[in-house]
């Protein structure tokens, strides 16, 4: 007997979970990305994020960029099927200085795994990124990596995350020994240690050793001193710790906590199995039609990021679309929020990095990938049904602006191309002169090594030599009710005025002071840090 489309709903929800993982830069979280998809049988050997010889590339790291430098820059999406379970890992840049990208990323994600070096706790960027899965309500799962080399003590690493970030936690397992001497971890669910081999690289997986808990067998495998500190500590950890509490976890209040090193593969498929268990599925998502929960028939979805170029061979552009609720079927007609315009999708795709796979059907939960010819913009609402259109996602304060020049003239077609495309797509704001002398872009960004990117790619994807032009200002703001607030203040000193990619005004000024000068010269003049992605 065939599913209704309710019960259709319900059974693809119920086996979808969807994450996003955030760190500071280094704490392993591309190898953590790659050894996630080795252990749920994406990939077959995983790749260290610094290739040496002939050791694979990894998997999420797909710009040319990101493989000279040994980091990540830009988002990406990787979906593969476990234990009947079908998982989308919003993989997101480990580089603060593109912590905007990895904001929008986290407006699509249901679940957040925040990772933590053992050796250095909690981080500037994790703490930044934490603030926006609080404000999400996200439920966040803690894997403190790195155990295999010198580090923190696991009980102060606990006590940080709950002092600093206000989080009960709860250890689903914990470490046994630390460094040179770590062995494994004991699995507080199932009772038993989980004893490990290192190999080369980690590249497959480890070979492990399970022994339950009270066995005289484990003393083969630990000294008499670490046998001891391990079992007085489980005992302390069982007395003064937080009872396991799953609706505080789906609450964003309480977070399980992991111990292992990513690298040499040790308690990365148990969090894999726990996380699965404990996870949200897709979530209900606030609309102009009220709160819509997954299983609302009619298809939605909306654009949490565009990219430009992913497959150089064929300069396409791909959006990438969270699915929210009903059923994505291939050559819908949908309605388009922003435009009120009805739009044929005709090639939607699997993404798995910079591999694309066609696909018929999506389900809530699921992240598809679009061709985009100039139709979709950041934030965008795409439904059938009754009109609506999703929360927009912000764009944040840049604090670095220069001029972006094309010394050669006969390149003008190409640098308007290459300007456009990798605006829509969010690779770095793009604001304009209201002088109208003064034609050429200003780059708005959070970091330096955005601008880096920019030039990189608009020389390597578009052909086009560029030169930056640093213009003396640090901070942003939008003036919230638009050109005729600007207006009635009449002239101002010491700002800039310029407009973004909507048009909309927005003042650069050189520093706070300048900032806090304005507003008390002027207190009905509305401004803000932030900007909503799309103007209804």
């Amino acid at each position: 007997m065939s599913l209704t489309i309710e019960e259709e709903l319900l059974e693809a929800v119920s086996k979808r979970r969807n994450f996003a993982i955030i760190s500071h830069p280094d704490a392993g979280k591309t190898t953590l990305t790659e050894k996630l998809l080795l252990y749920g049988g994406a990939i077959h050997q995983a790749g260290a994020v610094k290739a040496r010889g002939e050791q694979r590339r990894v998997t999420s790291d797909w710009m040319e960029l990101e493989k000279q430098r040994g980091i990540s820059i830009t988002s990406t999406v990787l979906q593969f099927e476990y234990n009947g379970y079908h998982i989308n890992l919003l993989d997101t840049p480990g580089h603060q200085d593109f912590s905007e990208d990895t904001y929008r990323t986290l407006a699509a994600a249901d679940n957040a795994v925040m990772l933590i070096d053992a050796a250095k706790g909690l981080e500037p960027q994790t703490r930044k990124l934490f603030e926006v899965c609080k404000l999400r309500g996200l439920p966040i799962f803690t894997f403190i990596n790195k155990m295999d080399r010198p580090g923190r003590d696991a009980f102060d690493l606990l006590d940080e995350i709950e002092k600093e970030l206000g989080l009960k936690t709860y250890p689903v397992n914990y470490p046994v020994g630390i460094g040179d001497y770590f062995k494994g971890v004991f699995d507080r669910r199932q009772q038993d240690y989980h004893l490990f081999e290192k190999i080369a690289h980690g590249s497959k997986e480890v070979p492990e050793i399970i022994i339950p808990s009270g066995d005289e067998g484990l003393k083969k495998y630990l000294d008499a001193q670490l046998y001891e500190e391990t079992l007085e500590e489980l005992e302390m950890v069982q007395e003064v710790g937080a009872e396991f509490d799953l609706q505080a976890i789906h609450e964003g209040k309480m977070t399980p906590v992991f111990f292992g090193s990513a690298m040499t593969n040790f308690g990365v498929n148990l969090f894999l199995q726990s996380f699965l268990d404990f996870a949200l599925p897709p979530i209900p998502r606030k609309s102009t039609l009220g709160t819509l929960d997954p299983t609302y028939p009619d298809f939605t979805g909306f654009v949490f990021k565009l990219q430009a170029n992913m497959d150089p061979k064929h300069r396409d552009r791909v959006a990438f679309v969270r699915v929210c609720t009903g059923k994505f079927e291939k050559d819908m007609a949908v309605n388009h929020a922003r435009t009120g315009k009805v739009v044929r999708l005709s090639h939607p795709q699997k993404l798995f990095a910079q591999g694309r796979e066609s696909i018929e059907e999506a389900y809530p939960g699921d992240v598809i990938g679009l061709n985009n010819p100039g139709v979709f913009a950041i934030g965008d609402t795409i439904y059938l049904g009754k009109k609506l259109q999703y929360e927009g996602i912000p764009s944040f304060s840049p604090e670095l602006f220069s001029y972006l020049k094309n010394p050669n003239p006969s390149q003008f077609k190409q640098f308007q191309k290459g300007i456009q495309q990798l605006q829509e797509e969010g690779a770095v704001q793009i604001m304009y002169s209201t002088d109208e002398f003064i034609r050429d872009p200003i780059l708005a960004a959070v970091g330096q090594l955005q601008f880096e990117v920019v030039q990189f790619r608009m020389l390597s994807e578009y052909n086009v030599e560029t030169r930056l032009e640093p213009i003396p200002f640090s901070v942003a703001r939008w003036v919230v009710d638009g050109w005729e607030a600007l207006e009635k203040v009449g002239r101002i000193f010491n700002t800039m005025i310029v407009k973004d990619a909507l048009d909309r005004p927005v003042l650069l000024f050189r520093n706070d002071w300048n900032v806090n000068q304005l507003q008390g010269d002027h207190p009905d003049l509305k401004l803000s840090a932030i900007s909503n992605g799309v103007i209804t």
